[in-house]
């Protein structure tokens, strides 16, 4: 089976021969070793050195040069707002303090469906809107290598594909927070 060893990240896509796409959400554009099949019937092995996220727009790189394109699926997610500036970056706080990925948007933030988060973000005074897009999260601090966000570096053993009402509080990174969710 032929194997994809790099990714071409999209701002440095200048061509190339682009033979098959892929269409991943959230947690499977995060991967380093995994059995692949484009959408146009290609089957390829993604292998790449570490574990990397896949962006959309990227295009992984195949032995023999030819590429395959990564598309962002739809998936579903809670748009955020709120009545002020004020507001939106106070509701980004509580968000983050749940340690789980988000997507800043100038007048929004989107996160993965959750019912507990939206009632908290509307008991906060925003609004939590069901919406069906592509996911695509801020990178953390630590984008490079390890990111504080807890979606990137850690594998959990379950799939985070689905709408769940946990949250991940306590990987051993010696820091403890008091969570009123906990």
């Amino acid at each position: 089976m032929i194997r994809a060893t790099r990714i071409l990240r999209r701002d440095a896509l200048s061509g190339g021969e682009i033979v098959d796409r892929i269409v991943l959400d959230h947690g499977d554009r995060h991967r380093r070793r995994m059995a692949m099949r484009g959408l146009g019937g290609l089957a390829f092995l993604l292998d790449l050195p570490e574990a990397t996220v896949l962006e959309d727009g990227d295009a992984l790189v195949l032995e023999d040069g030819r590429l395959v394109w990564v598309e962002a699926a739809p998936e579903r997610l809670l748009e955020i707002r709120a009545p002020s500036d004020h507001a939106l970056k106070r509701l980004i706080w509580h968000i983050g303090n749940r340690h789980i990925p988000a997507e800043i948007a100038p007048d929004a933030v989107y996160i993965g469906a959750d019912h507990v988060l939206a009632e908290m973000v509307r008991g906060l005074g925003g609004s939590a809107e069901p919406v069906e897009r592509p996911f695509r999260p801020e990178g953390g601090a630590y984008a490079g290598g390890h990111a504080h966000g807890h979606d990137r570096g850690h594998d959990h053993g379950h799939d985070h594909g689905h709408d769940h009402g946990h949250h991940h509080l306590d990987h051993g990174h010696g820091h403890h927070h008091h969570h009123p969710h906990e």
